[in-house]
């Protein structure tokens, strides 16, 4: 066998087996991707590839702005974004009166995200926005609150009907030596007015209505900087609140992250690790995946300080409890495109949320109104080419009586797969002879060896899996229960 390594899209890795001396990984049935190094033994005449998503085109206008999350509700998708009362203001013509301006908008879709409309709530009555979708304005609870408000739909068990939809938003005010700061006695008159900063915490019963609920910050204005989109989701997967938010790190744009149980009271946060050198990560856009909500994937906004603030958009995944974002690529995952559109100051950010919008493709909205498809669990698969090549799992454990896989290959492509315990020696009835050679193009495909697709034998003991594969890609697996 030949290997062979791209130097873009590619990452070749040729690790040492481990199994002797670690501990099998607890999968149990749940579906993992190739996003992290969780399950990557050796890679051997096969790479990971990070795919890239396609752009839509003629797709019709949608509303779009700063700061924006989409959610999947039922058969409905809902879009939360930032608005201004003053097309066009900026802070430097007045930092206090630019974000007394803005307010949150609300769009809705029931297509998959093809038509949007902006309807009338009948919530505010704000005469600049003449189309009635504005949920919030500026008023002494929410100054600082509209620039970022960021909503989720909450899933924690027994939740009040009152508290379904949660947000949070907020900002800090600039410090003394901030460049843009012209006039001291204006933050402290906007500080008499409307109050400390910090992340505020409101709550929802149909996501339109909200109520603050609780008068102060729930995260202190000392502890971030705030200035961008700050995301918060429930999480099964740590049974708490777990929030992702900017700050400074000697002058570099940086990420941590606090947890909550209760909404309210917030742990000390924890710095992420997640730049590379010198690199400023403008959002984080962290967000449970909706296939497999124990990985958490972020499509951070990567600016160039020194580049005319040109951005575009990478690809990061951690785990819960994880202090670090682990990155098997470093470059762009989105460029800016063609054309001098997205080539402007701070013009590429990600709407927070990948959302489903066909039975086989997912969907991410970029400010601007662009929209970009790709398959689903598609961010980065191990990757063979025409000569064919090996991936071996480290040792786990799972439950369920069936594998899943999501691949696809060539006309010319085959996948075989190998059950393994965990010192590398085929389990008899499981080998690669036995296995059926798979191919097509499956979101969802069980292996067979043999007659047989039952691997309930194997469950509560160690195992390896050794795919040999040729012009293939593998996307994730899964075991599964018989339905």
């Amino acid at each position: 066998m030949r290997s062979a390594c791209g130097i873009l899209f590619c990452l070749f890795l040729t690790l040492p087996l481990k199994s002797q001396a670690a501990d099998p990984v607890e999968i149990g049935s749940r579906r993992e991707l190739f996003v992290d190094d969780l399950l990557i033994d050796t890679l051997n005449g096969t790479r990971l590839k990070l795919h890239e998503p396609q752009q839509l085109k003629l797709m019709p206008p949608r509303p779009f702005g700063h700061y924006a999350t989409v959610l999947q509700d039922g058969d409905r998708l809902r879009l939360y974004y930032r608005g201004d009362k003053v097309p066009g203001a900026h802070w430097k013509n007045g930092w206090g009166k630019y974000h007394e301006g803005e307010v949150t908008l609300y769009a809705e879709s029931i297509d998959n995200g093809v038509h949007w409309t902006e309807p009338d709530l009948g919530i505010l009555d704000i005469p600049e926005i003449p189309k009635g979708n504005a949920i919030l304005e500026v008023s002494d609870e929410t100054f600082l609150v509209t620039h970022n408000f960021t909503p989720f739909i909450d899933t924690r068990p027994d939740i009040p009907d009152d508290e379904r939809y949660k947000a949070l938003g907020g900002g800090r005010y600039p410090l003394e030596n901030w460049g843009g700061w012209k006039h001291a006695d204006e933050r402290s008159g906007l500080r008499e007015k409307y109050g400390p900063g910090g992340l505020k915490a409101f709550s929802s019963p149909d996501g339109l209505h909200w109520k603050l609920m609780k008068s102060t910050p729930v995260i202190a204005e000392d502890l971030g900087s705030f200035d961008s989109q700050n995301v918060v989701f429930w999480s099964d997967a740590e049974s708490q609140y777990v929030a992702y938010f900017r700050f400074f790190k000697n002058g570099v744009r940086a990420i941590r992250r606090s947890t909550s149980r209760d909404f309210l009271n917030w742990t000390p946060p924890v710095d992420m690790r997640a730049n590379e050198p010198g690199e400023h990560l403008y959002t984080s856009a962290t967000q449970p995946y909706f296939r497999a909500p124990h990985i958490y994937v972020a499509l951070p906004t990567r600016f160039q300080a020194k580049a005319g603030a040109i951005t575009d958009i990478v690809f990061m995944a951690t785990r819960p409890g994880s202090d670090h974002f682990y990155r098997h690529f470093k470059e762009a995952f989105i460029r800016p495109g063609l054309g001098d559109r997205g080539w402007g100051n701070r013009a590429n950010y990600i709407t927070l949320n990948a959302v489903q919008t066909s039975s086989t493709e997912m969907s991410m909205l970029m400010y601007g109104g662009a929209q970009y498809v790709m398959r689903l669990d598609g961010f980065i698969s191990v990757h063979a080419g025409y000569e064919e090549g090996e991936f071996l799992t480290k040792p786990f454990m799972f439950t369920g009586d069936q594998l899943e896989i999501n691949y696809s290959t060539s006309g010319a492509g085959r996948i075989r797969v190998e059950v393994q315990d965990a010192n590398g020696n085929a389990i008899s009835g499981f080998t690669l002879e036995d296995s059926r050679e798979i191919y097509g193009d499956h979101i969802s495909r069980i292996v067979k060896w043999g007659d047989t697709t039952d691997v309930s034998s194997l469950t509560g003991q160690p195992v390896r899996l050794r795919f040999v594969m040729s012009e293939a890609d593998l996307y994730s697996l899964k075991f599964s229960v018989t339905e």
